[in-house]
């Protein structure tokens, strides 16, 4: 008798379970997990990515600002704040190319070293984002019931908030500003979208047939919920993600701007072009270089998450 087995054809983004049948018409069934599916999806998005020339541009634009950020002495020799006031708006000169702010600062050393504050502060919002917002959206859209309801209502009531007012006003009476502090009242009126997009993600991933059978085996709801379902939701997730630490630097910038972000004493984007607006009749191009920086970095990670986001969407793909 030929074998009879059943042969469900994979779809992208999900796995799926093979349940072969007897020979004898028993129906024991022994489900095997495929990850081909999900690997594959990947595979294709990475491919579609790198065909787009967008994709390298924004990639080389992020790398060069994270290598900034990072070791802003490879770029330059002088310290942001060596300062001479007999250099106070003197223009370009040789080692300065960018010329002397009102302090007598460099604004080329100032420009490069300011990178390193506004892309933690994006980097740490992002990253507590991700973690918050997702356990919320992934627990409520999995669980349901009260659990959907009180998160759902609590999501609904953080988002009604605007997210840099709330950071003005909570800022405004914390006294030990840092990095991590700026980055945590970012966070903590900024994971409302995250949450939305995966709780949606969730509901429509956790009824599929994968998911199915990972509980008739036994699997418990929170396993599934880890190894399966957030998986198979990761997309959305990853798209958000590239797009909204762009976000929270224009929002640290903002903050350092109105004097109620980072520090005096902390170098950044935001301080400097506050600064700045002191100078800019008599010179506008102090404002312009660390303005163009943050433009830059924020137009990097918008331009990928674009690129990411039509990647991983198949319905862009075919168009």
């Amino acid at each position: 008798m030929p074998e009879n087995r059943y042969a469900p054809v994979p779809r992208p983004g999900q796995e799926h379970f093979t349940a072969p049948v007897d020979e004898g018409g028993l129906g024991a069934v022994d489900a095997v997990s495929t990850s081909e599916a999900p690997s594959s999806f990947w595979r294709e998005s990475w491919g579609e990515m790198r065909r787009r020339p967008m994709f390298w541009v924004a990639a080389a634009i992020i790398l060069l600002v994270v290598v900034v950020a990072a070791f802003p002495g490879l770029f330059t020799s002088l310290g942001p704040r060596q300062c001479t006031l007999a250099q106070s708006l003197a223009g370009p000169q040789p080692g300065h190319p960018f010329g002397f702010d009102f302090q007598g600062c460099d604004i080329y050393s100032r420009t490069m070293y300011g990178a390193r504050a506004s892309v933690l502060v994006g980097v740490l919002a992002t990253a507590m984002v991700i973690v918050f917002g997702t356990t919320i959206g992934a627990v409520a859209g999995y669980y349901g019931g009260w659990f959907d309801t009180i998160l759902s209502r609590l999501t609904d009531i953080f988002f009604a908030v605007p997210i840099v007012l709330a950071a003005i006003v909570v800022m405004s009476v914390t006294t030990n500003r840092t990095s991590f502090s700026v980055a945590f009242v970012l966070a903590l009126f900024g994971w409302t979208s995250i949450a939305r997009i995966t709780r949606g993600t969730v509901l429509s991933v956790k009824n599929n047939e994968f998911v199915t059978a990972a509980r008739s085996l036994g699997m418990g709801r929170g396993a599934i919920l880890v190894k399966h379902v957030l998986p198979n939701a990761a997309a959305p997730i990853i798209v958000y993600a590239t797009v909204a630490l762009g976000t929270f630097i224009v929002a640290e910038a903002t903050l350092s701007f109105l004097g109620i972000g980072l520090p005096p004493n902390v170098v950044s984007w935001g301080g400097d072009i506050s600064k700045a607006q002191n100078s800019i009749r008599v010179a506008p191009e102090i404002l312009f270089y660390p303005a163009g920086g943050l433009a830059l970095t924020v137009l990097g990670f918008i331009m990928m998450g674009d690129v990411v986001r039509d990647a991983l969407d198949p319905k862009a793909r075919k168009r």
